[in-house]
């Protein structure tokens, strides 16, 4: 490879991409209206709480259930992507020296202690925090089923989240537990984001288009690229599936 140039990796899956689309979609849409729902900033003239137009309370309610479920669906497909793409499984590996290695690597850079970092396909930083994202998403979508079944007291949804209520001491605690989870989740996806621009500014890997492509730009060959060699350790370029293109690196 002639110095400049950089590989292509595909490494995200289709499945693993619209999932995070989709995760992008309703987490907006959930944080919007859930503020709402908890406190809603347009009032009718009597009672507590709009009851007319797009505003009107139960509207609201039923976005924010809708995009709940649009999300559940998401993270079926982020599975499924986890079951069949190599690429899909970068979650933190805390048995192996590579994860510690790369862990102490990483913060010294985004420390400015170290001026660059080995490349990863995805380095340990980042496998640590979208594990601690999907478990805050789970513990999100627990506690909204646990106060949104509690309607239907009878029903069988009550029946199979009720218990968490219980569990953490009442409804009120579980609204409790929802909410700071929520904050939580837009706090990282701040820092997702400004992470995920600086990376494509200082390392030029492709981190933001490889969620719309699944590929990913390497000059030199990542510290983890066994994550993604198939059973006879070789791996599998992006260009073993567009015709053998190359990225000439820009800058």
């Amino acid at each position: 490879m002639h110095e400049g140039q950089s590989k292509e990796y595909y490494v995200y899956s289709p499945w693993l991409r619209i999932f995070h689309w989709l995760m992008v979609g309703s987490v907006v849409i959930l944080f919007a209206t859930g503020l709402y729902i908890g406190n809603p900033f347009f009032a009718a003239s009597r009672g507590s709480e709009p009851a007319f137009g797009p505003l009107a309370m139960n509207n609201i309610r039923y976005v924010h259930f809708a995009a709940a479920y649009v999300l559940v669906f998401a993270f079926i497909l982020r599975v499924y992507g986890f079951a069949v793409n190599k690429g899909d499984r970068l979650l933190p590996k805390f048995w192996t020296a590579l994860y510690w290695r790369g862990l102490v690597d990483t913060t010294l850079h985004y420390l400015f202690l170290r001026s660059a970092h080995e490349p990863y396909l995805r380095n340990s930083l980042a496998r640590s925090s979208y594990l601690a994202v999907y478990v805050l998403l789970a513990v999100e979508a627990i506690t909204g089923f646990a106060m949104y079944t509690m309607v239907n007291p009878n029903g069988l949804g009550a029946k199979f989240f009720g218990p968490v209520n219980s569990l953490l001491g009442g409804e009120y605690t579980v609204h409790i537990v929802h909410h700071c989870v929520a904050w939580l989740i837009v706090l990282f996806a701040i820092v997702h984001v400004y992470m995920a621009i600086r990376a494509d500014f200082m390392e030029r890997e492709g981190e933001v288009s490889s969620m719309f492509s699944g590929v990913k730009f390497y000059a030199h060959e990542p510290a983890d690229i066994g994550d993604i060699a198939d059973d006879n350790g070789t791996t599998c370029p992006a260009a073993d599936r567009a015709g053998h293109r190359q990225h000439t690196a820009q800058g």
